[in-house]
């Protein structure tokens, strides 16, 4: 039986792959092979999707639990890290492997990533539980922040419509899960889909906006969004496809950028916004997170999230 939203004790449960992410920032050039750049930032932080757009909706006001594993020895160093942004450890599970880690080198037009995942490798297990479904279903929303094995969404999935939660997915760059077509089903399954322009192409055969909105259209997505970094983000719906133009902004850092997008369309959909203010809210959030090197330092605050928007779309 599904609850009233007023009855729930989250507003969003974030579930996914957590990292200790090295962030290498401010090159001047991308390096060839054999060769060496200084990069003039570099950060040590908690990382992952699943963290990044967490503390984004905490900061934004939103109460949220964080659904994930991380090894043991790094308890203290999440757990102090999170308390900043008002995000409990409560439903982390500590592994006896090590914390998955993360090097992103980043410039201020792009970033790539290193990856060792560690004990995220037993998260699909993990959410298998019927402790962990009952505890996601306690929350208004329910953010996917991983590639979502397709058994697992098959069954995991209806039980939190059942239980009235909405929820979206984002599985960040992974390309033998969106290319597999059995996937896709699960695309349709989440109320919304929430890939960047990379990972859309995966799917849809090019990085044209048409012809993701085409793919969409053909697996029976009725609601399609497409991140486009610096150039904003695009709609697809019965009102056909539009652009949603991104802020001007002095970017430092676009680490974290699609992970703060993806906390200010979740803001939106709770506040019941039409799907283009929430996509407005998604490209300030994702905007101002570009502003410090790494991905945590300058999620935005209420506040700053309105003045921009003023500024931007003027309203």
């Amino acid at each position: 039986m599904a609850l009233s939203p007023s009855l729930k004790s989250w507003d969003v449960a974030v579930v996914g792959e957590i990292y200790a992410d090295h962030v290498f920032s401010g090159f001047p050039a991308w390096p060839g092979p054999g060769e060496e750049v200084i990069a003039q930032h570099y950060v040590r932080e908690l990382g992952g999707g699943t963290v990044n757009t967490a503390c984004a909706l905490s900061r934004l006001g939103r109460r949220v639990r964080l659904v994930g594993v991380i090894g043991e020895a790094d308890l203290d160093w999440f757990e102090g890290r999170l308390a900043e942004f008002g995000v409990g450890m409560d439903g982390i599970r500590l592994g006896s492997d090590g914390t998955g880690i993360t090097v992103s080198v980043s410039t201020v037009e792009d970033r790539s990533f290193f990856t060792y995942p560690g004990v995220n490798r037993a998260l699909p297990e993990l959410l298998a539980t019927a402790e962990i479904v009952a505890d996601l279903a306690t929350a208004r929303h329910v953010h996917f922040a991983m590639p979502l094995p397709r058994d697992l969404a098959s069954t995991l999935l209806p039980l939190l419509r059942q239980a009235g939660c909405t929820t979206s997915l984002d599985v960040g760059y992974s390309p033998d899960w969106l290319r597999d077509p059995a996937n896709h089903a699960s695309c349709r399954d989440v109320d919304l889909f929430l890939p960047n322009e990379k990972e859309a192409a995966l799917v849809a055969g090019s990085a044209a906006p048409s012809a993701y909105e085409a793919w969409c259209a053909s697996v029976g997505i009725g609601l399609a969004v497409m991140k486009q970094g610096a150039q904003g983000a695009w709609i697809a719906d019965a009102r056909g496809l539009r652009r949603v133009p991104a802020p001007r902004i002095v970017a430092v850092d676009s680490t974290g950028a699609g992970d703060a997008f993806d906390a200010g369309v979740i803001d939106g959909l709770l506040d019941n916004e039409p799907i283009d203010g929430c996509v407005e809210r998604g490209c300030l959030c994702g905007a101002l997170c570009t502003t410090a090197p790494g991905a945590l330092a300058s999620l935005p605050h209420p506040t700053h999230l309105r003045t921009l928007r003023e500024q931007t779309y003027g309203s």
